[in-house]
């Protein structure tokens, strides 16, 4: 056995090193990041993993990037290509990478299920009335009978608030709601199959899509409403 080989670590071995820098790691996470492509350990005779140095290096630095910018996936991908042929994306070495970069954080599109507020605490956060929530519920930008309100739809009412003072009345932002509806459609699309699959990742590798859509879309819509404001103005 080289030098080398006795240097190699299986998959126990890296998540023993990396997790105490990311507690929630585990051993199908690293599967997963080999499946889309972003780390290739090497193989044994018997298809064991063996990982470089190397390899777990790039596996900390894509977890951080994750953890600490919250960039998807296929944009980790593109800065470790470039690193791989010895650009220095960080300075702008390509324009493709810098206009990536400015895509919506995907992470932005996780709901906050942990936080559950009552009506009085909804309107409270909000700094609105019972009317002016009813005329929101009214034209579908939140949904009627619940009994618990999330952070988006503070957001929402805190939106449409402020939209109100311009004189854009909650019923002139139905179309909104229309328009988000058809982009979780489109999203939906795309992710249904990959969950049916059997694939032991497939909730996690559609979660990633979702997400990559969703901020995909958004910038879109950035750049149509930049377009238009462009004409106008």
């Amino acid at each position: 056995m080289s030098l080398a080989e006795r240097h190699l670590m299986s998959i126990g071995d890296a998540l023993e090193i990396l997790k105490p820098e990311f507690p929630d790691l585990t051993i199908s996470k690293l599967r997963f990041l080999e499946n889309e492509g972003l780390v290739e350990p090497q193989r044994t005779g018997s298809g064991y993993r063996k990982y470089s140095h190397a390899d777990i290096q790039r596996l900390r630095y894509i977890l951080a990037m994750q953890r600490d910018q919250y960039l998807p996936l296929r944009v980790i991908k593109e800065h470790l290509d470039a690193l791989d042929r010895g650009l220095d994306y960080s300075k702008g070495s390509t324009s493709t990478l810098s206009v990536v970069d400015g895509l919506p954080n995907p992470n932005e599109f996780i709901s906050s299920t942990a936080v559950r507020l009552n009506r009085a605490e909804l309107l409270e956060n909000a700094m609105t009335d019972e009317a002016f929530l009813l005329t929101v519920i009214e034209y579908g930008l939140i949904e009627s009978n619940k009994d618990y309100f999330s952070v988006e739809d503070v957001e929402i009412l805190k939106a449409s608030l402020a939209l109100a003072e311009f004189g854009i009345e909650p019923r002139h932002l139905r179309q909104f709601k229309i328009a988000a509806d058809r982009e979780v459609s489109l999203v939906e699309q795309v992710t249904n199959p990959i969950k049916r699959s059997k694939e032991a990742s497939a909730d996690q590798v559609a979660q990633e899509k979702a997400r990559e859509i969703a901020a995909l879309c958004t910038a879109l819509h950035i750049a149509l409403v930049r377009t238009g404001l462009g004409k106008l103005l």
